[in-house]
């Protein structure tokens, strides 16, 4: 039985909740279930009550607002437990019409793509302010140069993950998930696209983006974290190339004005020279260190995904999971999830 979950991250949505909930489908082709899930983030108001009653199948509650990038984990995680094969996110304000859904899944059920992201029609988008079209065309275009993906519209929350791509997601950035999630992919080789989909009017202003001079310093922020997170020793290491190179020529400036005896009063230029190399030998080292920091959490990261797709393959074996041989099941990923599909359509036939 293939199973679609879509997810919706909420804080304080009693009142656009329901406009939204009515407009979601609890059919689309490709899938034999669809469920709802909506992870409130602390809200104060009576954002689960209403989701009950519009027929919620799953809630995640946190106790405390603890932003949107962990309210969209808590989600992955949650649509993962509950046996998602696909799980689409999306936003509580309606901006996303829901009617475009099979647009996102149905490259992933085909088996072309393990994510699809929304491209929303910005430039025609009425209630976008000229400056907030181009920082959006601007930040999608610097987060396609840094994650090498062609993704039209970065910022976008309306998106779709394969069961697989949802495994391999670790977001480290507390504001959003959405520019992380994209250079992840990138950085992992997933493969991933675009769809041209369709938008609804404001039912709310957006709580994200509180200003535009706060949403151009929290998104450079993020980049650039991202950045040192995913390739710290490119980073320093142009860093520390520069700092070498700038304090090797001026002390060779030094040392020539030295030796022919005209380096009376360039003391200033050998302590310049001191302090560049000095940065440079220490930033190098520090890449070092970070490049073998980063290379233990890429370790982390697939040790997580197989203890993941391990318990998938547990559940799928049931009584007969006792007899497995760990050492012999655990091999690459493609191996695993091979097997879990090749045992799910034996007992499919069988029943």
């Amino acid at each position: 039985m293939k199973k679609l979950i879509i997810q919706i991250p909420c804080y304080n949505e009693e009142e656009s909740l329901p406009v939204t909930l009515a407009d979601l489908p609890r059919e689309v082709e490709g899938f034999d279930k669809v469920e709802w899930l909506i992870i409130d983030d602390g809200s104060t108001d009576e954002t689960i009550k209403v989701a009950k009653k519009h027929g919620v199948d799953h809630i995640v509650r946190h106790t405390q607002n603890r932003g949107l990038a962990y309210a969209f984990m808590s989600g992955i995680n949650a649509g993962l437990e509950q046996g998602a094969d696909v799980i689409v996110n999306t936003d509580a304000d309606n901006q996303y019409c829901a009617f475009d859904i099979p647009l996102l899944t149905k490259p992933i059920t085909d088996g072309n793509v393990e994510i699809v992201i929304g491209a929303r029609p910005i430039a025609e988008t009425i209630h976008f302010s000229p400056v907030k079209k181009f920082l959006q065309k601007f930040g999608s275009l610097v987060v396609r140069a840094t994650s090498r993906t062609e993704v039209a519209d970065a910022p976008s929350g309306f998106r779709a993950f394969s069961r697989e791509a949802a495994q391999r997601l670790m977001v480290f950035n507390e504001y959003t998930y959405t520019l992380e999630t994209i250079i992840q992919a990138g950085q992992k080789n997933m493969a991933i696209i675009s769809v041209p989909i369709r938008t609804n009017e404001d039912l709310r202003e957006s709580r994200l983006v509180k200003s535009i001079a706060s949403y151009v310093k929290r998104s450079m922020v993020t980049i650039l974290r991202i950045f040192f997170i995913y390739r710290p020793a490119k980073v320093l290491g142009w860093f520390a190339a520069a700092s070498l190179l700038v304090g090797t020529l001026i002390g060779m400036r030094f040392t020539y004005h030295y030796l022919t005896g005209s380096g009376d009063g360039m003391v200033q230029s050998l302590i310049l020279a001191g302090v560049l190399l000095t940065v440079g030998f220490q930033s190098g080292l520090a890449a070092l260190l970070a490049d073998l920091i980063s290379a233990n959490r890429r370790l982390s990261e697939e040790i997580r995904f197989r203890q993941l797709v391990f318990s998938d393959l547990l559940s799928v074996h049931g009584d007969k999971s006792s007899k497995l041989e760990v050492p012999e099941v655990i091999k690459t990923r493609h191996e695993l999830q091979q097997r879990i599909k090749e045992d799910a359509n034996s007992r499919r036939k069988a029943g």
